[in-house]
């Protein structure tokens, strides 16, 4: 029995999305709430928490789009003039954030002030970029002949707006959980209150976008059995642990506040990203390309996708492993004298 290719490369990408949407996510969310810290040394403790990790988090990030471009050939080409300027914007906020996280650290009083500003502003623009990017895409593309008709901004819309600020509130739940989970004191009685706000607010706007793609994009509604006024019996039981498995989330970090759990919080927050995740796949799988080019058609051919398998089947366990290693070296409370760099 031979590999169904296209089908074990769609999961690899699928895997590397979403590894880099909670890995990266929460060191994201760790520089959104960057602004609400009330000291620099809160800020140098926010910043010791993820500096083991945040650069080997963007792994994931190179090799789903990589990924993309070697496997979906058609996809890539196809998704990125459709999403050129979210993306580019994306790419450009991570380098400058990338750059801040450096320099803050050796920058002296003014431009210590300037690098915090640049590594903030930098986090969030990335995030909503990110945002504009999963709105536009989940709003579908308009292609002829499997090439890109549409306008420039097809993607700038409220809806995709409504996106991009319930990602940064998730994310911003992801960094205050992860700062619940390696920081003390002040700072950890701080992130409590931040990671109540963050769950409300993304709550409130994962509500909000659920229902508004169900009436906004039918195409996501008839996946699920939607038409308008209710939901067909067979779709629901076949879906409903999804949204059920969200809801678990919510209320495994509101538990996990109200006990002071040092660890329930973020886990929480990653089973509410699991749970979108799903939701979108439940969605429009199999168009990588919504929804007019399934993973079969941009697929590239047999004999490439193979080569290519057998690269990743050594480049894979060996991120795994040197991710798991790193989390594991790095696992205990950071303090203001953790002195990193």
């Amino acid at each position: 029995m031979s590999l169904d290719l296209p089908l074990v490369w769609a999961g690899i990408i699928a895997l590397a999305v979403l590894f880099y949407v909670v890995l990266d996510g929460f060191d994201l969310g760790v520089g959104i709430l960057f602004p609400f810290a009330p000291t620099p040394r809160d800020r140098d403790v926010m910043v010791e928490s993820i500096a083991p990790v945040w650069d080997g988090n963007e792994t994931w990030l190179v090799l789903g789009g990589g990924g993309l471009f070697a496997a979906f050939p058609r996809a890539y080409a196809a998704i990125l003039p459709a999403l050129y300027l979210p993306i580019m914007i994306m790419l450009l906020a991570l380098v400058l954030r990338g750059v801040a996280f450096e320099f803050r650290a050796r920058g002296r009083a003014r431009g210590k002030a300037f690098w915090t500003a640049a590594f903030a502003g930098g986090s969030l623009t990335a995030t909503l970029a990110q945002g504009l990017v999963l709105g536009g895409f989940i709003q579908g593309l308009t292609l002829k002949d499997g090439a890109f008709a549409g306008g420039a901004f097809d993607w700038l819309t409220p809806y995709s707006v409504m996106v991009a600020v319930g990602l940064a509130a998730g994310y911003a739940l992801l960094g205050a959980g992860w700062l619940i989970w390696r920081t003390e004191g002040e700072l950890h009685d701080l992130a409590r209150r931040w990671a109540g706000t963050a769950a409300g607010a993304a709550a409130m706007l994962l509500a909000g976008v659920s229902v508004a793609t169900l009436f906004l994009h039918p195409q996501v509604a008839a996946r699920w059995g939607f038409d308008g006024h209710g939901f067909s019996g067979s779709a629901l039981a076949r879906l409903a642990p999804i949204p059920l498995l969200g809801l678990a989330g919510l209320a495994t970090v509101g538990l996990g506040l109200g006990r002071r759990s040092h660890v329930a919080p973020f886990a929480g927050g990653l089973i509410v990203f699991l749970s979108g995740y799903l939701g979108l796949a439940a969605g429009f799988f199999p168009y990588i390309a919504p929804y007019a080019m399934t993973f079969r058609e941009a697929a590239n051919e047999d004999n490439a996708l193979a080569l290519m398998l057998g690269g990743v089947a050594i480049l894979l366990p060996v991120i795994l492993g040197y991710t798991v290693f790193v989390y594991w070296l790095f696992r205990g409370k950071v303090t203001a004298d953790a002195g990193y760099h």
